[in-house]
């Protein structure tokens, strides 16, 4: 059963998109599925925890995970399809994702190996292994993923993961991924959902290795095809 859903702007956040913080041309564009994603996948770049929380640092920390995806990795683009920095700012990652989203489509990224025709990444700056969240970026996370939830009518407590549980990994950080339970909490509280569902059961057995985390982003895995 769809949640009820609130009225008004409420899960409409403000995403900056490609141009405004100044991407690369893609080498390709992405593929869009005409479906929706059925899990939002929650990453942590695995970078330094600056206390620059301006809309410029934002820019920059962008800049660099396409950079990075670009010319270290050799993939089309940016791995993601959002980004959030410290300070809370929401950007637009791979090339399509912004108008896929809006459309109730599903823009393929590079974030989740093996996951990616069916799971939409989310990129949290920052090291999140002992060190807790900061609020405003905490705050644009619950936002952000009870948007998606909204467009795609996704059940909180089943969609949203860590992306440890597709993979062996770190990421997104022992204290991020053991606040999870609190994030569907506070996602189903924004949409107003109906009851508490179980949280999502993931077979675990022969998931594959994850092949180290690389700066500057915690999604910077090589994968099988980057699409």
């Amino acid at each position: 059963m769809a949640a009820e859903r609130p009225e008004g702007p409420l899960l409409l956040p403000r995403v900056h998109t490609r141009r405004e913080w100044g991407a690369r041309p893609a080498r390709r564009r992405a593929e869009v599925l005409d479906r929706a994603p059925d899990h939002i996948v929650v990453h942590h770049t695995s970078t330094p925890n600056v206390t620059d929380y301006s809309v410029d640092a934002a820019y920059d920390l962008s800049r660099a995970i396409q950079r990075f995806h670009m010319r270290t990795r050799g993939w089309n683009d940016a791995g993601q399809q959002l980004t959030i920095s410290r300070g809370g700012h929401i950007m637009e990652g791979r090339n399509r994702s912004l108008t896929a989203i809006l459309s109730g489509r599903h823009c393929v990224g590079a974030q989740a190996l093996h996951h990616n025709d069916h799971t939409i990444g989310i990129e949290n700056e920052g090291t999140y292994m002992t060190a807790d969240v900061p609020g405003r970026l905490w705050e644009s996370l619950v936002h952000t993923c009870a948007w998606l939830c909204d467009r795609y009518d996704l059940n909180p407590y089943q969609a949203l993961v860590g992306h440890r549980d597709y993979g062996r990994t770190d990421c997104p950080g022992d204290v991020l991924y053991s606040r999870l339970p609190a994030l569907r909490e506070e996602v189903a509280g924004l949409l107003r959902f109906p009851s508490r569902k179980s949280a999502p059961r993931i077979d675990t057995d022969d998931l594959p290795a994850d092949p180290g985390e690389a700066m500057p982003s915690g999604t910077a895995h090589p994968e099988r095809h980057d699409r």
